[in-house]
């Protein structure tokens, strides 16, 4: 049997799409299901599957907010989505199969038959096509008291704290938040943002200088001064060559 995970925040949806595999896809045996990014992630967390069905829009964010802290992907993905033109355009270029909803049984049949485990570097091509193109300027950093909306280029930095990430701006302040840097480092990738040491991500537009000496750092607009990793050195020198 072909194990399978449907993840949207459609309850109805999900019924629909449960009803379609058991007529047209038996050899498909459903093992969950969740409406939102925090749920499917831990769902995922404790089942070996085989299938995907992914909606877009989730309860609490968006599938490529799921696929973002996902740590490994050893099943095939298929979304499942209305008429997104943008993430369409991703999933293409991509090559990651896709469903128009409502979903035809046919074109279900025919993407179930064509599972493998040939996901991750699929996946991979995806986030990062729809990281350069599609993500807004913005970004909406959460706290226990409050959630400050700002505008990503007026970010500096990101400070690795453990779990949490300290994001340093150009006027100066700083806000906490209890996610890990990793979680924003390939949100902020399309947007010229560099992790060049395991605890800083960077801004590299709003670097000024980069000495090389005594085991180099980068100096920043806001005073600071950020060590780089020797394994990152040569990265970011050719992330320099295209700044200019």
């Amino acid at each position: 049997m072909i194990k399978a995970v449907i993840i949207d925040d459609m309850i109805h949806a999900q019924e629909m799409l449960k009803a379609d595999l058991a007529k047209a896809c038996p050899e498909v045996e459903l093992v969950g299901t969740a409406i939102g990014v925090v749920t499917g992630a831990k769902l995922l967390k404790n089942i070996q599957i085989d299938v995907l069905f992914l909606d877009i829009e989730l309860e609490d964010g968006t599938g490529f907010d799921l696929l973002e802290i996902l740590p490994e992907i050893q099943f095939k993905i298929i979304f499942t989505t209305a008429s997104d033109q943008h993430a369409i355009k991703a999933f293409k270029f991509s090559a990651i199969d896709y469903l128009l909803k409502p979903i035809d049984q046919g074109e279900l049949k025919s993407a179930v038959a064509k599972i493998s485990h040939d996901s991750k570097d699929k996946v991979s091509v995806l986030l990062d096509h729809w990281s350069a193109e599609d993500q807004p300027t913005r970004l909406a950093l959460h706290n226990s008291d409050r959630i400050l909306i700002v505008e990503i280029s007026d970010i500096v930095r990101c400070e690795s704290e453990n779990n949490y990430t300290t994001f340093h701006f150009s006027d100066g302040s700083n806000f906490l938040v209890s996610k890990t840097l990793k979680s924003y480092e390939r949100i902020l990738s399309g947007h010229g943002f560099l992790r060049i040491h395991q605890s800083h991500l960077v801004n590299l537009l709003q670097m000024e200088a980069f000495e090389k000496g005594e085991g180099g750092y980068l100096l920043m607009r806001d005073g600071s001064q950020i060590p780089v990793a020797v394994r990152k050195r040569t990265l970011l020198m050719e992330a320099i060559e295209k700044l200019g």
